[in-house]
């Protein structure tokens, strides 16, 4: 068993992340990017993609997500380290395809935390919401500094009253006078194309599960929880986006909720509560932070183990000796968001956002095939789940895992490939040029990809 795959990178001392979250807290860090800032914008845009489609789409992107869930669960368990994809690409396919992942999720998570800042301020402060956001990417970068357990702690704190408000919503709008029949589930104007579009607009939103695996160095017992946590936090979102979903087309039908700008609150008001939607308003302000604070997590956590194999500054590589974070990669990022929140509009930037994150599980999915016993791909088998597994059940579940990697793979390609032209273009030209970079860094006498310092 080489070095990394046994993860003991996290017991050196002063050189690894300490190991301090349990499934719960696992649990409330993929709920607190899952049930974020997409619940209260997603349906509309995906509602003028699909028509009548819609709660298909969202069928269609829980099923990509599940899939990308279990390879990730599957890979996590195997690899417990920081960097999620970044490490499993690296080991299972080779040095490329980990860097291809990593940088995938970088770039397009880093413009997704600035689409976050900019909704925290969009909603606390009209008109000046670059303001609001830069301060808002200061206390949560901050908050992260101060080690994981507290961003925890807050995770959870922002994840309960997010439900809070989501389930008034949905009760609201379900026992009103305004809710109609039967809630339409069809095809849209737009056939396969739109129902296409609009599942991978929705799976933006559920991609959160990847937190959870990025964090593989501070779970406790990491080849047991992960596999627990993923499933359960992508359940419990997708039970949640159906509901709400359902909820606010009883009330506003699905043109209603195309056109609307701020659905949930829109379809509060149809209902005849209107004094509530300063509630809901507030509601979306906490799932935008709790989508920023896990996203900063992550991108932190994957800069962290690029830096360790020198494709971004070994500076970053740097862990806390007292509070045990990634301190420096944090500072960074914070820092990079904070400078796009204030000066550029990432509104548009979901699309792309998308792109690169289909592409990150695209690998993961390619990387989990090689698992199962396959002796050709990566550093050998995969091992057996403890002492005495039946060696039957294990080539059965093998067999299970391939299958819903290449289901995954598909999915992955597909989704990416019907998103607006626009964000295809943009996700491919960024993708070339960090294969560029990679190629440049990776000419003999370059240390970048032969793996993290001894």
């Amino acid at each position: 068993m080489t070095h990394r795959e046994s993860g003991t990178t996290a017991g050196r001392p002063g050189g690894g992340l300490r190991r301090s979250l349990g499934v719960g807290d696992a649990v409330v860090v993929g709920l607190g990017a899952m049930v974020g800032a997409g619940i209260f914008a997603a349906p509309a845009p995906a509602a003028r993609a699909a028509g009548d489609g819609l709660l298909a789409a969202l069928a269609l992107a829980a099923v990509v997500a599940y899939c990308n869930a279990r390879s990730s669960a599957r890979l996590a368990a195997r690899y417990p380290s920081s960097g999620g994809t970044y490490v499993y690409g690296r080991e299972r396919l080779g040095p490329f395809w980990g860097y291809l992942a990593g940088w995938a999720f970088v770039i397009g998570k880093t413009a997704s935390c600035a689409a976050m800042a900019l909704t925290v301020g969009a909603y606390l402060w009209p008109g000046r919401e670059h303001v609001a956001a830069v301060v808002a990417v200061v206390a949560l970068t901050a908050a992260g500094y101060g080690g994981v357990q507290k961003s925890a702690r807050i995770a959870r704190l922002i994840v309960a009253a997010v439900l809070a408000v989501l389930a008034g919503v949905v009760v609201l709008c379900l026992t009103s006078g305004a809710a109609g029949g039967a809630v339409p589930w069809g095809a849209g104007p737009r056939g396969a194309r739109g129902l296409l579009e609009a599942a991978g607009l929705l799976f933006f939103a559920f991609a959160g599960y990847a937190r959870i695996t990025t964090l593989g160095e501070e779970v406790r017992d990491p080849r047991r929880t992960i596999p627990r946590a993923v499933p359960l936090a992508l359940g419990i979102a997708l039970a949640v986006y159906a509901a709400v979903t359902v909820a606010v087309l009883s009330v506003l039908g699905t043109a209603g909720l195309a056109a609307s700008a701020a659905p949930l609150s829109d379809a509060v008001r149809a209902a005849g509560w209107g004094g509530l939607t300063p509630v809901v308003r507030a509601g979306a302000v906490l799932a935008a932070v709790g989508s920023l604070l896990a996203l900063v997590l992550g991108v932190s956590r994957t800069a962290l183990a690029m830096a360790r194999d020198g494709h971004l500054p070994r500076a970053l590589a740097t862990v806390h000796p007292r509070r045990g974070v990634p301190h420096r990669a944090e500072l960074a990022v914070g820092a990079v968001v904070a400078v796009l929140a204030a000066t550029v509009d990432l509104r548009g930037a979901i699309g792309f956002s998308s792109f690169g994150v289909l592409v990150y599980y695209a690998i993961a999915n390619a990387a989990a095939w090689t698992l199962g016993g396959s002796r050709g791909a990566g550093s050998g088998a995969e091992p057996a789940a403890g002492a005495g597994a039946d060696p039957v059940e294990g080539r059965r579940e093998g067999r299970v895992g391939r299958g819903v990697a290449v289901v995954g793979l598909a999915g992955c390609v597909v989704l990416a490939c019907a998103l607006p032209l626009a964000s295809v273009l943009t996700g491919t030209g960024v993708l070339a040029l960090g294969a560029v970079l990679y190629g440049v860094r990776a000419r003999p006498g370059s240390r970048a990809g032969s793996g993290p310092a001894a």
